[in-house]
């Protein structure tokens, strides 16, 4: 796995929540042998005793269950200890959501823009007054369950410094999913003075909640900026699907770069459906947008 990504041009490569346990001899002995680098790793990885496939969100730190917040920190301390030992400077890490018993708020969304395909063009105000509504619903609803994540994220906070891992926080895609974009700034201005985290940008995710008329990508980015460390970087197609070739689908990448730094790291995130052509499309898009950086 590791020697395809290093034939196509690779240097180093982040190591996904899709890590199976009986992956990590084989991927010790690469880096032992010099085939590449890590750059990053995805909570959780490798993935927790019998979970066999991608499940981020396997354990929330979020959950009204204090068992599985245990698991959680447990797992992500874990986590932390393997990036720790692969050379990772970063764990990339999500924050939980919102449950709800019925429907949640963007159900309604979502069949409002099947129905009025330009409501979020034309600012239809009735889509707005949903998306309002939405929002003010998932802000009152979610205070408990964020409390509960800023409560438990410090233990892995400590612990990631100790072990000289920052962790990078991801905005998410599904408006359920924890904070609030608009709380991200806050959030990271809270924590402590020396905080081994920092804003982590997902560019899909961003356009995706654009799309809904939740945020506006831009600023996003550029309330984030000052706490950036690193982007997935993939493109969206006229379907809202994700992962798609950089250069394929529609997010403006002339707009994202402007928010680049070279200390930021850079993760180019593809669907599994994405042929090798357009993993190398991507590589070279993203390597001439890097050029232009002062000290790229």
């Amino acid at each position: 796995m590791l020697r395809e990504i290093a034939d196509m041009g690779f240097k180093r490569v982040e190591l996904s929540h899709g890590i199976r346990i009986t992956l990590v001899p084989g991927i010790l002995k690469a880096l032992e042998e010099g085939v590449i680098q890590v750059g990053s790793t995805h909570n959780f990885c490798p993935l927790p005793m019998g979970v066999l496939q991608p499940a981020p969100n396997f354990f929330q730190p979020s959950s009204p269950d204090a068992r599985e917040r245990d698991q959680w920190l447990r797992q992500t301390k874990r986590s932390i200890d393997f990036a720790a030992q692969v050379g990772a400077p970063v764990l990339v890490c999500h924050l939980g959501s919102r449950r709800y018993l019925w429907l949640e708020p963007s159900r309604r969304l979502d069949a409002y823009r099947r129905s009025h395909p330009d409501a979020v063009a034309t600012a239809d105000p009735v889509y707005r007054s949903l998306v309002e509504r939405a929002l003010a619903r998932e802000r009152k609803k979610g205070e408990p369950y964020w409390q509960r994540t800023r409560e438990t994220i410090q233990g892995a906070l400590d612990y990631a410094l100790e072990k000289g891992v920052r962790l990078g926080l991801e905005n998410r895609e599904r408006l359920e999913e924890l904070p609030l974009d608009a709380d991200f700034p806050d959030f990271l201005t809270s924590l402590p003075s020396g905080a081994p985290a920092g804003y982590w940008h997902d560019v899909g995710h961003a356009h995706l909640k654009e799309r809904m008329g939740l945020v506006r990508h831009e600023a996003l980015l550029a309330a984030n900026a000052a706490r950036t460390i690193g982007f997935h970087l993939h493109d969206v197609d006229a379907e809202d699907r994700d992962h798609q070739a950089i250069g394929s689908g529609s997010i403006d990448f002339e707009m994202v770069s402007r928010f680049w730094r070279p200390e930021h790291l850079f993760v180019i995130e593809m669907s599994p459906r994405v042929s090798p052509e357009g993993v190398l499309a991507s590589k070279a898009r993203v390597e001439a947008l890097l050029a232009r950086l002062p000290s790229a």
